[in-house]
């Protein structure tokens, strides 16, 4: 038994893999990188271009701060840790993680909502959609959704903090809240209940929004013109395609940290555990950044005129 004052968490999920993990770390060195010229690059665009200055692009740009958050919750903290020794992490740097990455996963599931709704109303009510979504709105609901996850999350970990712990062992490469709290020597019935209520909190709180916004768009597809199937096509699919690829993520991580997944090869959870901290910010930045054509002719008109002032 571990005494309840352990100052540290021992994550027994690495593999030892020799000299093998400095290309390791080089890999995900250059996937952060990427990671952070990319979604910065975007996020300038976006601030720096007037034109830009639209709701759609209001949630881009916070969708695209969210994945710098995200990624910076993960990426500094694993990096350490293929190169250690010894994979451990100090309790409250444990907890900071877990906040971190918790409420990146609660802002991208609510921005990717709020962008649904944004949709609806460009492509169902285009008459009244600069009435009714407006940059401060735009701005507002960013805020609450950020104000919204925060709150939510220091609820889940003020229930984990007070626990008294019987083990500082982790079966997961980073911090996991529903893992600490299966450590717990005390009662858990309480932390278990609102652990269930948040995640289906997480899931049908912006699962309502995307469900009724495609219902409508799909309506307005099927019974409109060519013209208006093709602005839907490309709106909707880079949205679409992130959505899908971040709930299968998320679902994999649930399933793992929750039921009993030894029968899978541990390289492969392994990679499953990492899916949606990595290929999300990866994949958002080339998504919307290649698949719309305002961004891609906003970043020719940047990088031109940095050229410019170059010479």
């Amino acid at each position: 038994m571990i005494n309840s004052t352990s100052s540290y968490f021992i994550f027994s999920t690495y593999l030892h893999v020799g000299t093998l993990r400095y290309l390791l770390f080089m890999l995900t060195a250059v996937i952060y990188m990427f990671i952070l010229i990319s979604n910065t690059s975007l996020i300038v665009v976006i601030c720096m271009n007037r034109s830009l200055h639209e709701p759609m692009y209001v949630f881009l740009c916070s969708l695209f701060v969210n994945e710098l958050y995200g990624s910076t919750g993960l990426f500094p903290f694993l990096l350490l840790q293929i190169l250690s020794d010894v994979h451990t992490v100090s309790r409250p740097l444990c907890f900071l993680q877990i906040f971190c990455l918790y409420t990146y996963v609660n802002v991208e599931f609510c921005n990717l909502a709020v962008m649904s709704y944004d949709r609806y109303l460009a492509i169902c009510c285009p008459l009244q959609y600069n009435t009714r979504m407006m940059v401060n709105k735009a701005v507002t609901f960013i805020i609450v959704l950020w104000v919204y996850s925060s709150v939510k999350l220091l609820v889940t970990m003020s229930l984990t903090i007070r626990l008294p712990l019987c083990g500082n062992v982790l079966d997961s490469l980073y911090c996991n809240n529903y893992l600490i709290v299966k450590l717990a020597c005390s009662d858990t019935t309480v932390n278990n209940i609102y652990g269930l209520f948040g995640v289906l909190i997480t899931v049908l709180v912006p699962l309502l929004p995307i469900l009724f916004s495609y219902t409508k768009i799909l309506q307005v597809c099927f019974s409109g013109s060519k013209q208006t199937r093709q602005k839907a096509v490309s709106t909707c699919d880079p949205h679409l395609v992130s959505l899908l690829n971040f709930s299968f993520g998320c679902l994999f991580e649930i399933m793992q940290s929750r039921f009993d997944m030894s029968t899978f090869p541990s390289e492969l959870r392994i990679l499953l555990s990492l899916y949606f901290l990595i290929m999300q910010p990866l994949l958002n930045p080339l998504m919307f950044g290649l698949q719309m054509s305002t961004i891609r002719n906003a970043w020719r008109l940047v990088v031109c005129a940095q050229t410019s002032q170059g010479f």
